[in-house]
């Protein structure tokens, strides 16, 4: 070897940058494979960046992530392996800086947001700048979720509430952040709903006694005897959860809600005197029965009382002997009282005037006025004689004068 070349060759030794295990190099990629990116660090070897070591998604296609002409910063493992090469690490070096970033939101209790990346059963997994942090179940909402699923390949907001690099030990929090942000919305609602306010809100849960509506802040309750005018037999059927209903501000005590669906512009009782006069007859359908009589619906929201000595003109010991639950009946109204929105109906009132036990008395009455004509007529004949008698007894006197 020439004194030319040798020189050459220690200038270009020279030009190499000095690298060493755990050195942080910035590389040009002059070539990319699905499974390994080849870098220019500047060396008289290339670095080698690995599927494994670039991403801790083992399918990666780093072709989809880097192209020849990127430049990266990425840490030396290895100066010399096997085949001459240094091996390098994006993923190590995301995961320093990572451990940095999440330690200072810790300290500052700054929220974070990342894509959920994995669903375990007991939490969320999320990842930031290559840290992995889990979310537990009891701290991803402010409620119960059985199913977690749903976040998977989500954005969500959360803040870190323990940080142990040792331990590898990262828990996020979403759960808080739900809740303040709740309680902010909760006062702006209490200080903007005053009750007989009309408002939309979102059906969050029903149970047998009612519907949880959210009003955007808090909850209110829609019980059952208010879901409307009519009657609801079940929340479950009449709404759905996620349904948005129309409410009314019925009542509020402290941080509870009363919420009705009975408008006063829709209450069947505003113009019922017209509908349901006196004397009127009536067609409804026996909503519910007690031992005293049945509640016949006549519309939603109107009910009428017919009271079991109403149903027939003979003795009934209660209605459900005679009548049953949604049957269909007709009566006649026999008492509107609006006040106290009750009305009394009849079904016995419709009954014939002359019940067919009544017929005999009638066809006897004729005999009962011929009777005492049948007596006057003796003493009708017998009056003459009376008056003849008399004369028999005179006619001796006569006699009697006209001997003397």
């Amino acid at each position: 070897m020439s004194e030319h070349d040798q020189s050459f060759e220690e200038l270009l030794e020279a030009s190499f940058k000095p690298i060493h295990a755990g050195k942080i190099v910035d590389g040009v990629v002059i070539d990319v494979k699905p499974e390994e990116i080849i870098l220019n660090i500047g060396y008289k070897s290339d670095g080698i960046l690995t599927r494994q070591e670039y991403s801790n998604d083992k399918d990666l296609d780093l072709t989809t992530v880097a192209k020849v002409g990127d430049e990266m910063e990425v840490k030396v493992i290895k100066t010399n392996d096997a085949d001459g090469q240094v091996l390098l690490s994006y993923k190590r070096l995301a995961a320093e800086k990572g451990n940095k970033r999440i330690e200072d939101a810790f300290n500052n209790k700054e929220v974070l947001t990342a894509k959920v990346v994995q669903v375990l059963g007991g939490g969320l997994v999320v990842v930031v700048e290559e840290v992995r942090i889990f979310i537990p179940a009891s701290l991803v909402s402010d409620t119960y979720e059985k199913d977690l699923t749903k976040y998977e390949g989500q954005e969500i907001q959360f803040v870190v509430t323990e940080y142990n690099p040792k331990r590898r030990r990262y828990i996020g929090n979403r759960k808080m952040l739900i809740a303040e942000e709740r309680a902010a919305k909760a006062k702006e609602l209490f200080d903007r709903i005053h009750v007989g306010d009309v408002c939309e809100g979102i059906v969050k849960n029903i149970t047998d006694f009612g519907a949880f509506i959210d009003l955007g802040g808090a909850d209110g309750l829609l019980h059952i005897s208010e879901m409307s005018w009519g009657r609801v037999e079940n929340p479950k059927k009449a709404f759905k959860v996620g349904d948005t209903v129309k409410v009314l501000i019925k009542n509020i005590d402290g941080s509870k809600i009363a919420l009705s669906r009975k408008f006063e512009d829709e209450n069947p009782w505003k113009e019922a005197a017209e509908r349901y006069t006196i004397g009127a007859t009536v067609t409804g359908r026996i909503a519910r029965m007690t031992d005293f009589g049945a509640f016949v619906e006549l519309e939603p929201g109107i009910d009428a009382l017919l009271h079991v000595s109403q149903i027939a003109r003979e003795h009934i010991e209660k209605p459900s002997d005679v009548l049953k639950t949604g049957q269909e009946v007709t009566a006649k109204i026999v008492d509107f009282n609006e006040a106290e929105k009750k009305i009394s109906l009849s079904m016995k009132a419709l009954l014939p005037d002359a019940p067919a036990e009544e017929a005999p008395a009638a066809e006897e009455a004729p005999a009962a006025e011929e009777a005492p004509a049948a007596e006057e007529a003796p003493a009708a004949e017998e009056a003459p004689a009376a008056e003849e008698a008399p004369a028999a007894e005179e006619a001796p006197a006569e006699e009697a004068a006209a001997e003397e």
